[in-house]
């Protein structure tokens, strides 16, 4: 970045096309909000399909891309920022395209000695009609976030009919894993010049016993507590592993490794690494930066000073 940080014009892109719509709004607002001040304009950017004409048009320094899910978070938004030559925060188009494919994920981090779930994906209509592992399960879009579209088989239920419904929006298959028991962990990463550096292990607790799109979002639908009280060598596992997968998937910026942890068996599992995490008012990376000393208007400077568009 050549140019002053209080020269700046900054695009803040939000809400977009996918799902998450709703949770980029939230994520946008606050990121706007906290630039407000800090740099010499700050455009909010709704984003549809004319966001190359509006960029364009508006000219801004640096765009924040504070989308979430499909198009803003899957290389798609990323490959037109990249035509426009305008630096953005986060990742770049093929860890953006890959780490949305929860199975090409899994593929890189197995390959980089990252311990991941096992199963794989299923043609929906056949997770509809029967089981094809053997509860207890969760099933999932392979390309949504913010737990859309995610459920939990219990042992003793019936499949999970919905996926087969004529209205399912999320892909003809989906990712089927093993329930893993135990603790809902969360580590968030920044990608320094020396390395990426994971912040502080969260632990969760959804106050409605399943960790879905409500106990991510409502206001005290969770428990967060950090650091989370573990024995140091999954602690240590946990901050270790997500570098690693930050580093596997050719992340930059900010990124979310989610984990869960089997306190019987002694086993950490990486779920899956989200690119674009939330910054909304119940978001972990900004509760994690505060923890390690990053208040959230700081935490958003350094998103856009690090800012860059690969040539």
């Amino acid at each position: 970045m050549t140019r002053p940080f209080a020269d700046l014009h900054v695009a803040v892109l939000m809400g977009g096309l996918s799902s998450e719509r709703a949770v980029s709004l939230s994520s946008g607002k606050e990121c706007a909000d906290a630039l407000e001040g800090q740099v010499a304009r700050v455009s909010r950017v709704d984003a549809g399909r004319d966001i190359a004409q509006v960029l364009a048009a508006l000219k801004p320094d640096v765009v924040l891309n504070a989308l979430h899910g499909e198009w803003g978070e899957d290389g798609c938004v990323q490959g037109i920022l990249e035509t426009l030559q305008v630096p953005y925060t986060h990742s770049g188009v093929l860890a953006s395209a890959i780490t949305m494919d929860k199975d090409k994920t899994k593929s890189i981090l197995r390959a980089a000695g990252v311990l991941v779930p096992g199963g794989g994906l299923f043609d929906r209509h056949a997770v509809a009609r029967g089981h094809v592992i053997p509860p207890p399960y969760i099933v999932k879009p392979n390309a949504e976030g913010s737990s859309v579209g995610v459920y939990l088989v219990a042992e003793g239920a019936p499949p999970q009919a919905e996926v087969g419904a004529d209205d399912w929006a999320y892909g003809d298959q989906v990712m089927v894993e093993p329930y893993i028991r135990g603790k809902e962990l969360a580590v968030a990463v920044i990608g320094e010049a020396t390395g990426p550096r994971a912040l502080t292990v969260t632990d969760i607790t959804p106050v409605k016993g399943f960790y879905d799109y409500e106990a991510k979002y409502a206001p005290g639908g969770s428990v967060h507590k950090l650091p989370a009280d573990l024995p140091p060598h999954v602690f240590e596992a946990a901050m270790r592993e997500s570098e690693r997968a930050h580093a596997a998937l050719g992340c930059r910026g900010v990124s979310r490794s989610d984990f869960r942890y089997d306190d019987l068996k002694d086993v950490l599992v990486l779920l899956e690494v989200n690119t674009q995490p939330g910054m909304t008012p119940t978001s972990l990376v900004p509760e994690q930066a505060a923890f390690a000393g990053m208040g959230y208007k700081d935490l958003v400077r350094w998103m856009v000073e690090d800012a860059s568009c690969p040539r």
